[in-house]
């Protein structure tokens, strides 16, 4: 009987959130380990398809890199990157292309469908969506820098009720260009604010943003971001995702989330519980 009521405690503790983000759109960066453990996959989209199911409108976009880079090594296709960011050659970007629309997406598409919640797997091309240009053609070649985001199609698809799984390539305003391969990270923020979302969260292999002694920080603003990225604190591969959270608050949504998708059902703990699992930063 008391674990009964344990689990009614903590659907009454759910219930102001779902009220709160019922009807708001949530852009979820999902990448990561999250993506390549079977279980965690299937935690991933029991998450989403209760999100849908209360109310929210989640909206997905997922990276891919470890498995391009499996798929190019098997290939014998020379890969390089510099300063953390892959250089895409045009055989790189077919490459990209093929794993992350034709493969990873369509595996999250499937797996939320096996979970009742229907959805619809687009990439950055479709509908114009995201229209970008060179990071710098000499030196990275096919990785671009959006420009450019067409929300309409992905408008259409929440209110047809389907919850829309968007692959990071991009599509380009000049023929010169096939297309172009985004960071996840910032195609996940510049969609957050074409669309006018409530909230935006990032799933990595670390429990959140953490100070020099590794303990998370869990709450931060965009000053303290700036600080910390300053003085060294934040480095690597936790700046790009960073930045992406200050892009998309800048852009007008309300908070930004960094959480450990090494953990089972992190986005709902984040999103229904008041102590969350991760960094929560605001403006």
């Amino acid at each position: 009987m008391k674990s009964k009521i344990e689990t009614v405690k903590t659907l009454f503790e759910a219930l102001p959130f779902i009220k709160k983000f019922s009807n708001e759109k949530i852009v979820i960066k999902y990448g990561g380990s999250a993506q390549t453990s079977e279980e965690l996959k299937l935690s991933f989209a029991k998450d989403i398809a209760l999100l849908h199911l209360v109310g929210m409108k989640p909206i997905i976009v997922h990276g891919g890199g470890k498995s391009i880079t499996d798929l190019l090594t098997q290939l014998n296709i020379e890969t390089k990157f510099v300063d953390g960011q892959r250089v895409t050659t045009k055989e790189v970007l077919r490459i990209a292309e093929m794993v992350l629309s034709g493969e990873i997406n369509k595996e999250i598409v499937s797996l939320l469908n096996n979970q009742g919640t229907k959805a619809i797997g687009i990439s950055g091309k479709d509908g114009n969506l995201f229209e970008a240009m060179p990071k710098d053609f000499e030196n990275f070649g096919y990785t671009g820098v959006i420009e450019h985001v067409n929300p309409e199609v992905v408008n259409k698809i929440i209110d047809d009720n389907f919850v829309p799984v968007i692959a990071p390539i991009a599509g380009s305003a000049s023929t010169q260009y096939s297309g172009f391969n985004i960071n996840a990270d910032l195609a996940a923020s510049h969609l957050a604010v074409a669309m006018g979302a409530r909230k935006i969260l990032f799933l990595t292999d670390t429990p959140g943003v953490l100070d020099n002694d590794k303990n998370l920080l869990t709450n931060l603003s965009i000053q303290e971001c700036n600080a910390l990225k300053a003085n060294g604190t934040i480095h690597g591969g936790m700046v790009p995702k960073v930045d992406a959270c200050i892009h998309a608050l800048k852009g007008g949504v309300k908070k930004a989330h960094i959480i450990d998708g090494r953990l089972e059902h992190s986005v709902l703990l984040e999103i229904l519980t008041s102590a969350g699992v991760g960094s929560c930063i605001e403006l």
